[in-house]
């Protein structure tokens, strides 16, 4: 090999291991703020409960919402069902004017110990026919989805 061909190799092999590095760099650094989605018959699925903020999505189950009041505020308990399943949600918070039983839901949070989801932000649809596309497949997928479009 010519001194030429070497140097030209050892140039190939530093930008590769610049580029691999700055991959799996940006790759790790991504990986911390991924937020998975789930329904809540997907949640009863698994294994063991996810550690991570997680998205959890279905509509707000018949009779369950209430109210309690803490130090901290109002503390909104509902349960998030998608016909097949049912989470325990926790809310320190006000809830969107939009939030109502029946309705399309999405909440963000944490799950406790005590299988119940601590929720940092609830989202709630926007009008009377929307529904968050996750939930609206999940729901389809099960044979409870009742609107001809999804975002109609």
């Amino acid at each position: 090999m010519t001194k030429k061909k070497r140097q030209r190799l050892f140039v190939f092999g530093g930008v590769f291991a610049a580029a691999a590095l700055a991959v799996g760099l940006t790759l790790t650094a991504l990986s911390g703020s991924i937020t998975y989605f789930y329904t809540p018959s997907e949640l009863a699925k698994l294994d063991a409960t996810p550690d991570r903020p997680i998205r959890l999505g279905g509509l707000v189950a018949e009779g369950s919402v209430r109210y309690e009041q803490a130090n901290t505020g109002d503390i909104a308990h509902f349960t998030v069902t998608d016909g097949g399943a049912e989470v325990a949600v926790s809310y320190a918070g006000v809830l969107p004017d939009l939030f109502r039983v029946g309705q399309g839901v999405v909440v963000q949070g944490r799950m406790t110990d005590a299988n119940v989801m601590a929720a940092d932000n609830v989202l709630a649809k926007h009008d009377e026919s929307y529904m968050p596309k996750e939930v609206a497949d999940a729901l389809k997928e099960q044979g409870l989805w009742q609107h001809d479009e999804v975002g109609s």
